[in-house]
């Protein structure tokens, strides 16, 4: 039975700019320096603040798409395994998501865990948001950590650090080429 939360009818936003900031932020975590990453908060702080209020929902939705097909990805490995995605991928994300308590407010862990929760259950992570009210400041840097942490999680699993990317640039050059 199809939800009226299913991807089919949500916004799929700006994916491109989303995977930017993602990809962005995963080099530098692991390039190691403080100064590059400073210099990259500072230069994505920039980038956010010239998109305006449209180009900001469409990152927003972007990130949430991400968010979607990295838990579709890590669905489809975790059945190839006979094991449930949430069971595997939930509780170690939120165990992460809990250690960062100065990037990540405790009262938006459940949030973001019942955004991928409904990502890996098919349901759209924007729309399932959306029916709880707007977007909030306080869960900007909780929605990126997400995004990055299932990156993350996706490239510890393949042993390659650009899998994630890859993955999603993938992704995109097949939808373009069925345009």
């Amino acid at each position: 039975m199809s939800s009226a939360y299913g991807p089919q009818h949500a916004p799929a936003g700006d994916v491109g700019a989303a995977l930017m900031l993602i990809d962005s932020r995963l080099r530098s975590i692991h390039a190691g320096s403080a100064e590059a990453d400073a210099e990259q908060q500072e230069l994505m702080a920039q980038f956010t603040e010239s998109l305006g209020p449209d180009g900001a929902e469409d990152l927003l939705d972007g990130v949430c798409t991400l968010i979607y097909m990295f838990m579709t990805w890590l669905r489809k490995a975790h059945e190839d395994h006979d094991k449930d995605v949430i069971e595997y991928v939930v509780p170690t994300l939120v165990a992460s998501m809990r250690m960062m308590p100065k990037s990540i407010r405790p009262e938006a862990v459940p949030t973001m865990a019942g955004l991928v929760i409904a990502a890996g259950t098919g349901l759209s992570p924007s729309l399932w948001r959306k029916q709880y009210g707007d977007w909030t400041e306080a869960e900007m840097t909780p929605l990126e950590a997400t995004a990055f942490l299932l990156a993350e999680h996706i490239n510890r699993i393949a042993d390659d650090a650009d899998f994630a990317t890859r993955v999603i640039t993938d992704a995109l050059s097949r939808a373009e080429d069925e345009l």
